[in-house]
């Protein structure tokens, strides 16, 4: 089983920063959040990835060719040119395919482009810029039961301003980012079946949110994983630095590892 993750558009939403780096090279603490997207995914035992790419794809195909070298100390006999690792890091089983899916392809062309990597019929498919700390053996086995050809995982959006709790006019708390009660939204880890990608093309304007997944919806075939926990998307810098901060002070929802 693949876990698929888009990691090819242009992050316009973050502003200078992906200009320099695409979304899911951002670091939260000292590693990208692909890097925190993947340690959830290998915790449950899920350790064999495609990454889409598309805009920069060259710096996400650079930190994992030289992952070894930034992820362990390491010593270099200049005479010789042997490197000598003196620590090991703990992603040792993952196996990583990156495949260029095409600068300005839409998410759906994306995933038809790497069809020929997907080997089983059931595999999982998410965003490269969100994280949750959600049991994605709980979300397989609810794919699972239902037979339908996608399941996606509904989330309750954070409200873009804090809120507070007031009693008899007095303010009695703060809420730094409060969850909006009012409805779902796709929040990636998804989990899908192969017939999904009868419903794409490779054309460069195919999308997934838009076209195929209503369409399916209408069909019956999206069933919903209803994610109770907390989950957050780095889509803006007010982000970055929110989930920064959450990193810092030990308090990251999505460090399950």
């Amino acid at each position: 089983m693949k876990v698929v993750i888009l990691a090819g558009g242009w992050g316009t939403r973050l502003g200078q920063m992906a200009e320099v780096i695409p979304k899911p090279m951002v670091y939260i603490g000292n590693k990208p959040i692909l890097w925190h997207i993947m340690k959830i995914y290998s915790h449950f035992g899920f350790n064999d990835f495609i990454i889409t790419l598309g805009v920069r794809g060259d710096i996400i195909k650079e930190y994992f060719y030289n992952f070894e070298a930034l992820n362990n100390d390491f010593t270099v006999d200049l005479k010789t040119n042997k490197i000598t690792y003196h620590n090991k890091h703990n992603e040792n089983e993952w196996n990583v395919t990156l495949v260029d899916t095409g600068l300005n392809t839409l998410k759906g062309g994306r995933i038809k482009r790497i069809k020929k990597y997907l080997d089983d019929n059931v595999n999982m498919l998410t965003y490269g810029d969100g994280v949750a700390d959600i049991d994605v053996n709980a979300l397989l086995e609810f794919h699972n039961s239902h037979g339908k050809i996608i399941t996606v995982s509904g989330v309750r959006p954070s409200s873009l301003f804090g809120e507070f709790e007031e009693v008899n006019g007095h303010v009695v708390s703060f809420t730094e980012k409060a969850k909006s009660a009012k409805s779902f939204i796709n929040g990636g880890f998804m989990v899908f079946s192969k017939e999904l990608l009868d419903y794409l093309t490779e054309d460069e304007d195919c999308d997934f949110e838009f076209g195929p997944l209503e369409n399916l919806a209408s069909q019956g075939e999206v069933m919903v994983y209803k994610h109770g926990g907390n989950w957050e998307c780095m889509d803006h810098e007010r982000d970055v630095i929110y989930l920064n901060k959450l990193w810092k002070e030990n308090k990251a929802f999505w460090k399950v590892w």
